[in-house]
């Protein structure tokens, strides 16, 4: 299954390229549903699941790091 790292931010600001990320969750490709239930932005911004891990997808969500996990053979 393909995965991507989709952002959250604070509560009713809107994503733009200069707002800044509270915190980064993982979803599968193409949903705005993140694996820890949280519903995102659908223009929310997005990075590739092989930064998860990295300072690039930080700070990031614990559940949906642990969900990730969980389906990586």
């Amino acid at each position: 299954m393909d995965h991507e790292i989709r952002a959250e931010y604070e509560e009713g600001v809107l994503p733009h390229a200069d707002t800044p990320v509270k915190l980064w969750h993982m979803t599968r490709v193409g949903s705005t549903t993140a694996m820890c239930g949280r519903d995102l932005a659908p223009a929310a911004a997005t990075q590739p699941a092989d930064v998860w891990g990295t300072s690039r997808a930080e700070p990031f969500c614990f559940l949906c790091g642990a969900q990730y996990l969980r389906e990586q053979p």
